[in-house]
């Protein structure tokens, strides 16, 4: 099996990204508001589920992107910094989407 190249490699994590920062954003403004103003706890318990597998889904593909592209242990802590801060993820992209553009394809 060929080893997929490093610019598809990060934009999967991208994608990864956006994803798991959408998810917090809901989270945080949509189902907690319904859960402490509206009592419904089902929206945070729905939303908390799907931003929990995102959340463990980018790290886990920050760890390939690590491997794969020999970043540092550094690198890393930036990445799970933007996911533990809200809007985070989003910043961080922005780095991604540069270093993207100088891989090869």
């Amino acid at each position: 099996m060929m080893k997929e190249n490093k610019q598809k490699v990060l934009r999967r994590f991208r994608m990864i990204g956006i994803a798991e920062g959408i998810s917090f954003l809901v989270l945080l403004g949509i189902a907690m508001p319904l859960k402490y103003f509206f009592n419904t706890p089902e929206a945070v318990k729905i939303c908390g589920w799907i931003h929990g597998a995102l959340f463990i889904t980018f790290l886990w593909f920050a760890f390939e992107v690590m491997g794969d592209l020999k970043k540092g242990f550094g690198w890393f802590v930036k990445a799970f910094a933007a996911a533990i801060i809200p809007l985070g993820t989003f910043f961080f992209d922005r780095q991604l989407k540069k270093e993207e553009s100088t891989l090869p394809h």
